[in-house]
């Protein structure tokens, strides 16, 4: 016998926004790696397409929807339970992990088009979803809804006013949904990383040697990371509820406190 056991997870509907990158992308194979039932959420259906056939390939039946969709589109998001309930699958597990940054302007110079897209991105759409699939947990009394979030959204910086108020947004989202469900076996997580090595970095700055320049000489997380955290949040026994997970690479310690020593972690 374990000393202490997890929760078996094997059948429960897992879906997740952002699926066909980076977190969202490591999240659907630790899902399916732990016999979930996933529904994959993106915007790219050759994405989405192909990360089907590849976690198909290695757990079979571990992925029942690929839904094409930007979580923008709120009409949609909002169609969505009744959609998926149509062909058999009601959630069980919610990743909120759809989300971006665009740009590093200071917060008198803000493109107030990037700041639309990233508020309705990283904020509005992730409360709709929330919206959309809670009250089903809520009447199933089962769920958990997790919450991807950022050190930005404990701390601000120079250059990310509006990405920064996004992430404490969600922080703060976050917390007020565990208070309005703490009467309820719901539970509510939030997942906050600092540096993590995905595509974010060059979708915020529109080119990729800009982006490789972010995790110079240094080791920085990367999507696994996240999502085995993501995993250990939803497997804990269901009287434990994870609040908040924040999670830095080793060598750094703040958002902009990084020390750039290679990937020798800092040895001598």
């Amino acid at each position: 016998m374990p000393l202490y056991a997890a929760l078996e997870i094997k059948g429960e509907c897992a879906l997740i926004t952002g699926a066909t990158a980076g977190i969202g992308e490591a999240c659907a194979w630790r899902f399916a790696e732990a016999g979930c039932k996933c529904v994959l959420v993106g915007r790219r259906a050759e994405r989405l397409d192909a990360l089907k056939a590849a976690l198909e390939a290695k757990f079979p039946g571990a992925v029942h929807k690929c839904v094409q969709l930007d979580v923008c589109e709120l009409d949609k998001v909002a169609a969505l339970p009744a959609e998926l309930k149509a062909a058999g699958y009601e959630v069980d597990i919610l990743v909120n992990n759809a989300g971006l940054a665009l740009g590093a302007s200071t917060a008198d110079t803000n493109v107030v088009a990037e700041v639309v897209t990233m508020m309705s991105t990283n904020v509005t759409s992730l409360i709709a979803m929330t919206s959309a699939f809670v009250p089903g947990m809520k009447e199933r009394s089962r769920g958990h809804l997790i919450n991807i979030g950022s050190i930005a959204g404990h701390e601000s910086y120079p250059g990310g006013s509006v990405y920064c108020a996004t992430k404490h947004a969600v922080t703060a989202f976050t917390t007020a949904a565990r208070h309005d469900l703490v009467a309820t076996p719901v539970r509510v997580t939030c997942i906050s990383p600092g540096m993590v090595n995905t595509e974010f970095s060059t979708v915020r700055f529109g080119d990729k040697d800009k982006a490789d320049k972010v995790y110079e000489n240094i080791e920085p997380l990367v999507g696994a990371d996240i999502a085995d955290q993501v995993i250990y949040a939803a497997t804990r026994p269901r009287h434990v509820q994870v609040a908040d997970i924040v999670c830095y690479c080793t060598n750094q310690s703040a958002a902009k406190s990084i020390a750039r020593v290679g990937p020798s972690l800092g040895a001598a």
